[in-house]
């Protein structure tokens, strides 16, 4: 892929700013400080991607770059594509995967993803290591979910979802997706992104609570077979993922 720049017209700038508007308080004060720029790229290979900026002084600031396609597409159009990313589909399966996450841009998922990162940095929601595997001492967010950034504790490890393709490198088929969410149900995880690192569980929960609590709309992984739904997974109906989000009233106080 060649990235290049992408220049927003005015309907595209619209989106972008009621993007802004959804945040939550926490989101738009930290923004307000910290947030150097924004710019966007046609054929990114990622959808987005937070970057520190060097500054005269002490104070973080940062940079977020988005893939401009995103800004033309529903939250439900980008999550089921990079849902189906993770995995290969044999012609003769039969088995679909799709999210059903409402009809706003996606740029608002993406913005509350990539912006979870920028108050993490600022405030230290999650440990703060320079090696992946490092024991950190846990913060309220990690303690009793995280061994290390990318290590779960004992309890939520488990050698399928450890096949997923930001832990393994590697798509595996979507027959097995049905037993991975299921898994994924006996975990405190939002997502199966979620489980990639303890910074990637923060900002997929944030941005899949306001989602639904906030902005009122769904959140629902569907696995179909032949169009006949064989298996479904709501994060927020999930009671692991319920007990955490005590930790998230900070974005709102």
């Amino acid at each position: 892929m060649q990235p290049v720049d992408h220049v927003l017209t005015a309907k595209e700038k619209d989106k972008v700013a009621k993007a802004f508007n959804m945040l939550s308080p926490l989101h738009s004060k930290i923004l307000k400080q910290h947030l150097h720029s924004i710019s966007f790229m046609d054929n990114m290979p990622n959808t987005a991607l937070t970057s520190p900026v060097e500054t005269a002084d002490s104070t973080q600031k940062f940079n977020i770059t988005f893939r401009a396609e995103i800004i033309n597409e529903t939250v439900s159009q980008w999550a089921t594509w990079k849902e189906n990313s993770y995995y290969t589909f044999p012609e003769d399966s039969g088995l679909k995967v799709t999210i059903d996450a409402g009809e706003l841009d996606a740029m608002v998922y993406v913005l509350l993803h990539e912006a979870t990162h920028v108050v993490d940095a600022v405030l230290a929601l999650t440990p703060h290591s320079f090696e992946s595997d490092t024991v950190a001492a846990p913060t309220a967010f990690t303690r009793g979910i995280w061994h290390a950034a990318n290590v779960p504790e004992k309890a939520f490890i488990s050698p399928l979802l450890a096949t997923a393709r930001f832990r393994s490198g590697k798509q595996v088929s979507v027959s097995d997706a049905p037993k991975i969410y299921k898994e994924l149900q006996k975990t405190p995880f939002a997502s199966l992104y979620s489980t990639a690192a303890w910074f990637e569980d923060l900002a997929e929960l944030v941005a899949i609570y306001h989602l639904t609590a906030k902005l009122n709309q769904p959140f629902r992984v569907s696995v179909k077979q032949n169009s006949k739904e064989i298996m479904s997974f709501e994060p927020m109906k999930s009671k692991l993922v319920k007990k955490r989000l005590e930790q998230l009233k900070v974005f709102y106080d």
